[in-house]
This record gives C-alpha cells, structure tokens and sequence, in this order.
C-alpha cells in the first residue's frame, strides 16, 4: 500500500481501534502453490500491549495457507467510499476514495488447542454482546459440549506483527470547509452516501481541529 506522510496510520492504538470495530479481515499467504486468501473475522488480542491479533481457520485453509511456515498478511478494511469533486470543486478536479486499512505481516503462532478454544469463545462473546440475549459458546451444558466438538474443525493463531501499514485517507489535505461539505454530503441521501465513513472523518478532523 503506498504511503503519504498526510494519511499515515501510526499509532499503535487508532490501529487497534480500527480492528475492534471493523473485525471482518483478509489473510492473504504467498505459498508454494501461489497466492491465498481467505476471511475470518480478528480480535485484538488484549492481553498483550503490544499490537497482536488472533483469530482462527477452518480446516483445512491452515494447510492452504501452510500457517507458520512464511509471512501471513492480514488487511483490515475500515469506512471507504467515493469522493465525487463535484461535492467540493467547481474548477478542473477529479474523484478520489476515501478510506481506512491497515496491512499487518507477521509470520503467525498457532494456538494449542485449548487457547484456540479460548479465542473462539472471545469471537463469540465479541459479537453476541451487542445482542439482547447473547448467545454464549458454553452458556449451557448442551452449547459446551457442542463447542468443543465442532472447535476440532478450527485452528487458532496469532498474529504479533512484525511489519504494520496503516493509512488514514480522510481528506486531511483539504480545507475545513472542504471537509464540511464532504461529510454532509455523505451524510445525506445521495448514491454515494456513508453515514460509516462520515463519522470516521469527523472524528479524524475534529481530533485535528481540537489539536491546532
């Protein structure tokens, strides 16, 4: 991904925060074979202070991606959309993308299985907390054992990185007035609406405009 001092991604906490709320990753591995992806879903791993993430595959994508033997790359995607000029510029100007992602690269840690375990149970927790009635892997005997029946079909890993690009592409080069229009207009009811993306841009800028 290539890097502009206005949009880079540094710091270690903004990263973990794009993945808690945009968990849906890519894993991608060069093998003997060529290239491949797959797509599960990551959790920051909190126990560590520095920035890790675990995750699991489903077998047999671990052999795929012969886990453990070379580089993974794991691409999170944050808001993204379309930037129309019309929105902004009457002069001579053309459209851009708007977007959030960060590439971490790391050869990965495979779980034991009764970490793998643990890390399933956090997945589940991690979404079914925002239902009414969360759904726990082991909330009943029944679920428990169910669990730990079908987990022998996964394999946990995790993922401490030893390369991170990040990059934060939120019109940070334009003018506050600029930046104004933009998150109205994708704010609005346009084809290229964004409610997502127009919060992370005004998060973004307010933090900017606080820090001047």
């Amino acid at each position: 991904m290539r890097q502009n001092p206005s949009f880079t991604l540094a710091d270690p906490a903004e990263i973990k925060r794009l993945i808690r709320v945009n968990p849906w990753a890519t894993l991608v591995s060069n093998t003997d074979d060529g290239l491949v992806a797959s797509h599960y879903p990551v959790l920051v791993d909190e126990s560590r202070e520095e920035l890790s993430i675990v995750t699991h595959v489903g077998r047999p994508d671990e052999q795929l991606h012969e886990l453990g033997r070379h580089e993974l790359l794991v691409v999170i995607q944050g808001p993204h959309g379309y930037i129309s000029p019309g929105w902004y510029d009457a002069k001579p100007a053309v459209p851009t993308w708007n977007f959030t992602a960060a590439h971490l690269s790391g050869v990965p840690e495979i779980l034991s299985d009764e970490e793998n375990f643990r890390v399933l149970g956090g997945l589940v927790d991690h979404f079914e907390n925002r239902m009414p009635h969360p759904r726990r892997m082991e909330g009943t005997p029944e679920n428990a054992a169910y669990a730990q029946r079908i987990s022998s079909g996964t394999v946990g890993l995790r993922l401490t990185p030893t390369r991170v690009v990040a990059k934060s592409k939120l019109s940070q080069n334009r003018s506050d007035e600029t930046v104004d229009t933009i998150i109205g207009e994708l704010e609005g009811d346009g084809p290229y609406a964004s409610p997502a993306l127009a919060a992370e841009m005004r998060r973004v800028h307010e933090r900017m405009r606080a820090a001047r």
